[in-house]
């Protein structure tokens, strides 16, 4: 049977054998904006559990999550200051979401994601910036999407801008946004900058208004259910060029000098420390939930208590330390990303191998934790009524994202390693 428990409950003995994530790693140094910024999530956290059925059914964030998010500025962690966004290193978007998750997958995804576009949107030139935001900043709580599937869209050169067209999947949170980002390739004959028929292809990123895209209701999917991830569709939109950023512009190099740190880190190198923080937190969730759920559980058939069992003391162990490895890889990693972005130093091709390979190496830490758990919870976590089958299926969908992917992230830093560089395609590079 399950027994009824409060995976929100502190209480000084459950709270040391989870080590809560805000007091696992220090953060040097200190920072009141981030704290502030995990105090609010702390805050939110009963709420979003008691949504979260909610979320799953309709398949998007409910209305009252969205405001709480809104009036907590966790949406603008990334966003530029000069339009009052909070400006944050990267490392705090790890923080918050994987806070966030801790109570709804989902949520933490839609957030991690809607607001990681601020950051990708004070890459682009102001003129973009402003027509999203104002250049007062008056318009700075507009959501915006993306979609950064780039062989889902082609684009040709038009009347000083482009004319675009194509379907993106796995837009998440797009039902409540005003503007999306979405990679597109133009002109060439393939799917990569350099094909066999020897035309070569741009990979660049458009940003389109409301009115300029349709959405198509796609989202039926077994994990991260309520992140209203669906399909936007383009047809032959013209975007002006000032809405048009290349691929090659977002790489850290010295063709960013001019951005402050925070937008000169590399783009697509480091999308995984984006999302990853929400594995963490499904992962840090689960422990939570399977030691306070563990500590009054009687076995079904032996009638003992589950946590006088050393298989299950071993299991518990191992997924801690694995929740404990992957937070300190990621925020270290975060560290190094903002230290090179604030030295304006690119970094080399295989030191962007690595923090791809790291992200995906922390979220099968995390999968690893969460699976460990599962298995010892025994048949009553098979009941949708459980929460932990949520948190094995949520994990597996943030798993999917080719980011997060560990046999993506692991050839390429392999091939790199071993020299084979010049088998990345271009936009890898």
């Amino acid at each position: 049977m399950i027994i009824a428990f409060d995976p929100f409950d502190t209480h000084a003995d459950t709270r040391t054998l989870t080590a809560r994530m805000e007091t696992t790693l220090s953060r040097c140094p200190a920072c009141p904006a981030i704290d502030a910024a995990l105090a609010s999530v702390a805050g939110l956290r009963p709420r979003l559990a008691e949504r979260v059925a909610e979320a799953e059914n309709a398949r998007r964030l409910p209305a009252a999550t969205l405001a709480e998010l809104h009036a907590a500025g966790l949406f603008r962690l990334l966003q530029p200051a000069r339009v009052g966004g909070s400006q944050l290193p990267i490392g705090a978007l790890v923080e918050v979401s994987a806070e966030t998750a801790r109570a709804c997958a989902s949520t933490a995804w839609v957030l991690a994601n809607l607001a990681s576009h601020h950051w990708m949107l004070g890459m682009c030139p102001q003129a973009a910036q402003d027509e999203v935001w104002g250049a007062q900043g008056e318009h700075a709580d507009t959501l915006i999407g993306a979609s950064l599937i780039f062989p889902a869209g082609r684009a040709e050169p038009c009347n000083g801008g482009f004319r675009l067209s194509g379907r993106w999947s796995y837009a998440s949170g797009i039902d409540d946004c005003a503007w999306v980002i979405l990679g597109a390739i133009v002109g060439g004959d393939g799917y990569a900058e350099e094909n066999t028929s020897g035309a070569a292809g741009e990979y660049r990123l458009f940003l389109l208004p409301r009115n300029d895209y349709a959405l198509r209701d796609t989202w039926q999917a077994a994990g991260l259910c309520g992140s209203g991830s669906n399909e936007v569709n383009v047809a032959a939109v013209h975007v002006p060029a000032h809405r048009s950023l290349p691929l090659a512009a977002t790489r850290g190099d010295g063709g960013m000098a001019a951005h402050a740190p925070l937008y000169r880190i590399p783009l697509l190198p480091t999308f995984g420390y984006v999302i990853a923080g929400v594995a963490l937190g499904i992962a840090q969730g689960m422990l939570d939930l399977f030691v306070g759920d563990s500590r009054g559980r009687l076995a079904s058939y032996s009638g003992r208590v589950m946590t006088d069992y050393p298989p299950v003391h071993l299991r518990v162990a191992e997924a801690a330390a694995g929740i404990d490895a992957a937070r300190r890889i990621l925020l270290g990693n975060c560290g190094d990303i903002m230290a090179a972005a604030d030295n304006a130093g690119a970094p080399t091709l295989l030191e962007k191998m690595r923090l791809r390979r790291d992200a995906a190496f922390a979220a099968q830490l995390c999968r690893r934790a969460v699976d460990l758990l599962f298995d010892a919870c025994g048949g009553a976590a098979l009941y949708l009524s459980h929460p932990a089958q949520r948190s094995l299926r949520d994990m597996r969908a943030a798993c999917a994202h080719i980011t997060l992917n560990w046999d993506a992230a692991a050839s390429l830093y392999g091939s790199v390693a071993v020299g084979h560089s010049a088998d990345l395609p271009p936009y890898e590079r």
